[in-house]
């Protein structure tokens, strides 16, 4: 059923999966809002802010590298839907794998499904955060954080 698929988006670059997985394991350098926290070691706790628009608590549950990254959302709170705890539970997950000479990464929001309300929004989001940002970090190492609002919803 289309309404259980999982937000999931994929891209491929000419670097290598050690690249994508250092610039994954980074957000600070591509995710634009107030991280505290480390995100370098299995377990370790962070927390993300985006003005009053969002706020999770996220832990670390697998980091294998150059293969994968998966951060479990302990806490949030997103203000522009009615049930302000759509993301606690879900888990963000970057797959990496070498294709050739290229590295594809797949990125999938567990528990961003159609029938959530933030799942438009979000979407859009994670979009614009991973096919660009995150993209481009990879690909040149560096990126122009975007100023993302989900306050026009």
């Amino acid at each position: 059923m289309a309404d259980d698929k999982n937000y999931t988006t994929s891209f491929t670059v000419d670097q290598t999966p050690e690249a994508a997985f250092a610039a994954i394991s980074d957000p600070r350098a591509w995710w634009s809002g107030e991280f505290d926290g480390d995100t370098s070691k299995l377990g370790d706790v962070f927390t993300y802010r985006y003005k009053d628009i969002h706020y999770s608590k996220q832990q670390v549950t697998e980091l294998v590298p150059g293969k994968r990254v998966a951060w479990h959302v302990v806490e949030g709170t997103l203000n522009f839907v009615e049930d302000k705890t759509e993301w606690a539970g879900t888990t963000l997950v970057f797959d990496i794998m070498r294709k050739g000479h290229k590295t594809k990464v797949v990125f999938t929001h567990v528990g961003l499904k159609p029938r959530v309300e933030c799942y438009n929004i979000c979407s859009d989001v994670w979009s614009s955060l991973i096919q660009e940002s995150l993209r481009q970090l990879i690909e040149i190492g560096k990126t122009d954080l975007l100023e993302l609002d989900a306050s026009s919803a």
